[in-house]
C-alpha cells in the first residue's frame, strides 16, 4: 500500500514499569486504570525465543502518546514561518480545540489534513523535517503522557518491536518514533518530487481502516505475530487498527471508543487525570470553549501580525 513507509531504528532498552492485563471481566466490570495503577510488566509475549516469531505494540499518536494533535502543533510553527495564512492556524487551532473536547472524526481529519497538503505545496521536506525537529524538542516532548511512555518502554524492555501507527506525515512520525526510541513510524505519505512537496497524496490517509491494513501489509512483510501483539489507541477511528491484535487498549478513549470499549472486554488506560477525562465527557461547556480557545488564537495572531508590522 503506498502509505505505508518503514523506517528502522534501534530501540532503547528501559526497566519494565508498565502493565496492561488482558481484560477478563464481564464487558459491564471492564475497569478504567490511570496511570498511577500502571504496574510492572508489557503485555504480550516475552522477548521471543530464537525460533519464535517477533512480537510488536502499535501505538496511535495524537492523544495516545501525546495531548492533543501533533499536526495542529506543528501548524502552528509552521505558521510562524510563513507557510499557512492567519485563517488557516485559526481553523486549525478551532478543529484542534473540538478535537480536545470531543474526539476525532473522519471528516474533521480528512478536511484539516487536506488543507495542511495543499498549503505545503512546493514547501522543502527537509524544511518541515528541521521544523518538526523545533516542535518536538519545544512542544511534543513536554506533552508526552507518562502512562503511555511507561508502556512504550515496556515493550521495548520486553524485546517488542514499537511502531507509531499515525495520519501525521510520516516524516514527523518517524522523527517521533526516532526520539522515542522506537521500531519506526507508519504515517500518512505527502507526495515530493526532488525535496519539494506537490500537495498530493500518495496511497490512503493513514487513518481508519488504512491503519489496519498497514499494519497487516508490516505484519506479512516482517513476519509478526499479531494474536501476541498490542495495539493503543483513543478513537473509535482506531477501532480497526485495535482489533488486528490479540491484545488491544484504549488510551485515553473518546466516548464511543470508551462504550465499545466496554462492551467487548477491552482494557482502558486513563492517563489524562480523572478530571480531564470527566470534562472530555461533557458537551455542555464545549462549544463556549471553543469559541474561547479560538478566540484565544485570533487574538495571538493579531498580536503577533501587529507586532512584525510595527517592527
Amino acid at each position: 500500500m503506498g502509505a505505508v513507509r518503514i523506517d528502522r531504528t534501534d530501540p532503547e532498552s528501559g526497566e519494565v514499569v508498565a502493565e496492561v492485563a488482558l481484560a477478563k471481566a464481564a464487558a459491564d466490570h471492564v475497569p478504567t486504570h490511570h496511570d498511577d495503577d500502571v504496574a510492572a510488566e508489557a503485555p504480550g509475549e516475552k522477548a521471543p525465543e530464537d525460533d519464535a516469531r517477533p512480537v510488536a505494540a502499535f501505538f496511535d499518536v495524537d492523544n495516545t502518546i501525546i495531548r492533543g494533535a501533533s499536526s495542529f502543533y506543528l501548524a502552528r510553527a509552521l505558521w510562524q514561518r510563513g507557510f499557512f495564512r492567519k485563517r488557516d492556524i485559526v481553523n486549525f487551532a478551532f478543529q484542534q480545540a473540538r478535537y480536545l473536547a470531543f474526539g476525532e472524526t473522519t471528516q474533521q481529519i480528512d478536511e484539516v489534513r487536506s488543507r495542511a497538503l495543499f498549503l505545503m505545496t512546493g514547501h522543502s521536506v527537509a524544511e518541515v523535517v528541521a521544523i518538526g525537529e523545533e516542535v518536538y524538542d519545544q512542544v511534543l516532548s513536554q506533552k508526552i503522557f507518562p502512562g503511555t511512555q511507561k508502556l512504550l518502554d515496556a515493550h521495548q524492555a520486553a524485546g517488542h518491536q514499537v511502531w507509531l501507527v499515525t495520519a501525521t506525515p510520516v516524516e514527523i512520525g518517524e522523527l517521533i518514533a526516532r526520539r522515542l526510541g522506537a521500531t519506526g513510524a507508519l504515517g500518512t505519505v505527502a507526495g515530493h518530487e526532488n525535496g519539494f512537496y506537490t500537495g498530493s497524496l500518495v496511497g490512503d490517509m493513514m487513518h481508519g481502516q488504512a491503519k489496519a491494513n498497514a499494519v497487516q501489509k508490516l505484519a506479512v512483510e516482517l513476519d509478526l505475530d499479531l494474536d501476541a501483539s498490542s495495539a493503543y489507541g483513543d478513537s473509535m477511528n482506531d477501532v480497526p487498527l485495535l482489533s488486528t491484535v490479540g491484545n488491544p487498549c484504549a488510551i485515553n478513549p473518546d466516548p464511543r471508543l470508551r462504550k465499545h470499549s466496554k462492551t467487548i472486554g477491552w482494557p482502558i488506560r486513563e492517563f489524562r487525570g480523572k478530571r480531564r477525562a470527566a470534562k472530555r465527557g461533557m458537551k455542555t461547556a464545549s462549544w463556549a470553549g471553543l469559541a474561547w480557545a479560538a478566540g484565544l488564537v485570533v487574538r495571538s495572531v493579531t498580536r503577533s501580525v501587529r507586532g512584525r508590522l510595527g517592527r
